[in-house]
């Protein structure tokens, strides 16, 4: 599967994973198994709100497009974010959310 990933400022993390052809987001699983060689299956028909495209299958290989939320102080690493290349099932690691402010108070 390959993930490009569109950076989007948002109060709500996200989290993902994969088994086979069902992706995982924040809980919700959509299942692109019955996807054929070579389909395209529009966004408009995939009631999800972290799905930025139309998903593809070529060469037996899902593609997409997927919303990144980011908080108020993400790093570049998640501003501009490399597209993932899933090889195997699991939690996919996605770019920080954001960096927390450490604050030092001196006396």
């Amino acid at each position: 599967m390959k993930l490009t990933l569109s950076p989007v400022r948002m109060d709500v993390p996200l989290t993902a994973s994969v088994v086979g052809d069902v992706l995982t987001l924040n809980g919700e699983d959509f299942d692109f198994s019955p996807l054929p060689e070579g389909a395209v299956l529009p966004r408009d028909a995939v009631d999800c709100e972290w799905l930025a495209s139309d998903v593809t299958r070529h060469a037996g290989r899902l593609e997409m497009t997927l919303i990144l939320p980011h908080g108020a102080n993400a790093p570049s690493d998640t501003l501009f974010p490399t597209p993932l290349d899933v090889e195997a099932d699991g939690v996919l690691e996605l770019p920080l959310y954001e960096i927390e402010e450490v604050c030092n108070v001196e006396d």
